[in-house]
């Protein structure tokens, strides 16, 4: 299989043209995993509304499924015959809140976040209904080395309480039982590229442990309007089955509520990811053959 990417951004994102999801040998994966890691984002046009085995058959390429705290605590229990880590994502006009609509890196509240995201859109709205991806390369890259220097060896504390108990009234099969909360770094290395990534979000990151309250609140209030900067996003319209997979390790997602009363519908199976190890200034570096794919961007 050859398949043809057209970039959507110098920043990140690119359209996969030629790629045949259902009949894909291992070159063809090969393929596709080197132009995920290369633009974190893919999106696949004209594709067939996948079964839940084909969809699952293709998330098990990246590795193994991630299971959502929805499940493994029993707040959201898989239907009957469908396979723990299926999301049905589905709003409504009697929706009261819509899944994904603020900027965050999926369930980084786990120890081991998920790696990619795989979402296919089986109904969408006649207009609207976008989804925005930021890119968490960029937003590192494009920090005052002053900056980079005091965010060294920070960690930051991530926490699924008010997203999912608080947002979503989500309850535990054990209501004294709480949602995952973790610590992780606020620059993480990134497994497959060697690279730095800022690694905070408005949805799940709650406080940063080494300092004072107030201070981690400006610091942290600045650093999610900075990852959310214009110029490093790119935005996908949606067309019936498309599919779209993010790397959930170094991109943020934001998915546009505009399109009431209509209503927007489909799949999502998330992989899960290794637990975040911290990007170090003076120890780590870029691997050389990724520098060249780094976009310097000035405020």
């Amino acid at each position: 299989m050859a398949i043809e990417v057209t970039p959507l951004t110098p920043t990140l994102g690119a359209e996969i043209a030629g790629a045949d999801l259902v009949q894909l040998d291992d070159d063809g994966f090969a393929e596709i995993f080197d132009a995920f890691v290369e633009h974190s984002v893919l999106f696949f046009r004209d594709q067939p509304a996948l079964t839940e085995d084909q969809h699952f058959a293709f998330a098990e390429r990246f590795g193994e499924v991630h299971v959502h705290p929805f499940e493994r605590l029993g707040g959201r229990p898989s239907a009957s015959g469908v396979k723990p880590g299926l999301l049905r994502i589905r709003t409504t006009a009697e929706s009261t809140v819509a899944a994904g609509n603020r900027w965050h890196s999926d369930v980084s509240c786990d120890e081991e976040p998920p790696q990619a995201s795989i979402l296919q859109l089986h109904e969408i709205p006649p207009v609207g209904g976008d989804t925005l991806f930021a890119s968490l390369y960029a937003a590192y890259e494009a920090l005052s080395d002053r900056m980079k220097q005091y965010l060294d060896g920070l960690t930051a504390r991530h926490s699924g309480e008010d997203a999912y108990r608080r947002l979503f009234k989500m309850s535990t099969v054990d209501p004294s039982v709480g949602w995952p909360e973790v610590d992780h770094p606020i620059v993480r290395r990134h497994a497959d590229s060697g690279r730095p990534a800022l690694y905070v979000d408005r949805e799940f990151t709650h406080s940063i442990n080494e300092l004072p309250k107030e201070e981690a609140r400006a610091l942290l209030e600045f650093l999610f309007d900075h990852c959310e900067r214009a110029n490093f996003q790119c935005r996908f319209r949606w067309s019936a089955n498309a599919i779209a997979i993010w790397d959930n390790r170094c991109v943020l997602h934001h998915a546009m509520w505009d399109y009431w009363p209509h209503e927007r519908r489909g799949n999502r199976i998330s992989i899960k990811g290794e637990r975040p190890i911290g990007w170090r200034l003076g120890h780590d570096q870029v691997p050389a053959d990724r520098q060249q794919s780094i976009v310097r961007l000035t405020a």
